[in-house]
């Protein structure tokens, strides 16, 4: 039996992964991503890495920065994959177990890297500021990303090609993530609506993520991860390269790097969780939207994310329980 002490909690099980951690992705900055985490001090270490990379502290940052600079592309990425290395930090302030599982959405693959332990919290703030960065850099000035729910894969991909679009991310439940520039993203959409999707528009992301038009990126980020110091995963780090383990993150960089450009394949992503016998998922947030799709795609998994909860001790308390 492995035994982790976390508030009381006892995880069992060697070898077996039980629990999976989902990091989210940007798209649902608030100004109350940060108010569980106020009184923690485990997490202050985090935040004080994250006011270095972001410049000002990521709480005063949420609550008072104008709605642009809360959606901008590179202010996203760095307080969402804070938000993710502080509830963790919170959470496990002695370390998560060793057979938990943590995977990440988009930039929350960054952090899902942090999480297990590649880098350390500051290395990965500043390779998420250099990732932004040069995803900027090279995007077009109004590229964005928009979603379609509804219609098969197929249909989608027939629209993205009219309308010089690509798809970036594949969902559980026929929701699609699709990215091009922003009048593009605008008809497409339309488009998809009058062709009986159930839901379409253009999301609060302002670089086409994971499509062609950031080809340019991928070998300026690569040569930033290849400068950082690496460690091996101590915990089960699932890229979404292949949807595979991390064993050896120098051979996983130069997948995690080409995503910039790559479609991402979330969906195979949920189903190799499921296969290696998960039977709990939390997502760290900011938002819901990674347990929603969970909770469809896996009726028999329990599925919470941590913005369902008034306090961490009602997820420290659901850790315990499960």
């Amino acid at each position: 039996m492995c035994r982790s002490a976390c508030h009381g909690a006892v995880y069992r099980g060697v070898g077996i992964v039980t629990l999976a951690l989902f990091c989210s992705g940007q798209g649902h900055q608030n100004r109350e991503m940060f108010r569980l985490l106020a009184a923690e001090p485990d997490a202050q270490p985090i935040f004080e890495a994250a006011t270095a990379v972001l410049g000002t502290d990521p709480m005063d940052f949420c609550r008072t920065a104008p709605e642009a600079a809360l959606h901008a592309n590179r202010e996203g990425q760095i307080l969402c994959v804070t938000r993710a290395l502080a509830i963790v930090r919170a959470l496990f302030p002695t370390g998560a177990p060793s057979e938990t599982m943590v995977a990440g959405y988009s930039v929350g693959e960054m952090a899902a890297w942090g999480v297990a332990g590649i880098w350390s919290p500051m290395d990965t703030l500043k390779l998420v500021d250099q990732r932004a960065r040069v995803m900027d850099a090279v995007g077009g000035s109004d590229d964005g990303l928009g979603y379609v729910r509804g219609l098969p894969q197929v249909a989608v991909e027939h629209l993205a090609n009219r309308f010089g679009c690509a798809i970036a991310i594949v969902n559980p439940d026929l929701l699609f993530i699709v990215g091009g520039d922003r009048r593009s993203i605008d008809a497409l959409c339309a488009a998809a609506l009058q062709e009986g999707a159930a839901r379409a528009a253009p999301m609060m992301v302002h670089v086409a993520s994971h499509t062609p038009r950031l080809a340019g990126a991928v070998a300026q980020f690569d040569n930033a991860l290849a400068s950082a110091v690496m460690n091996r995963p101590i915990l089960r780090l699932m890229t979404a390269s292949g949807a595979t383990l991390v064993t050896d993150p120098h051979r996983a960089r130069k997948g995690l790097a080409r995503q910039l450009a790559e479609r991402i394949d979330w969906a195979g992503m949920v189903e190799a969780v499921a296969e290696r016998g998960v039977t709990a998922i939390l997502e760290l947030g900011p938002g819901r939207a990674l347990a929603e799709m969970a909770a469809v795609a896996l009726p028999s998994v329990m599925v919470r994310a941590v913005d369902d909860f008034h306090s961490l001790a009602g997820v420290r308390a659901w850790l315990a329980a499960r």
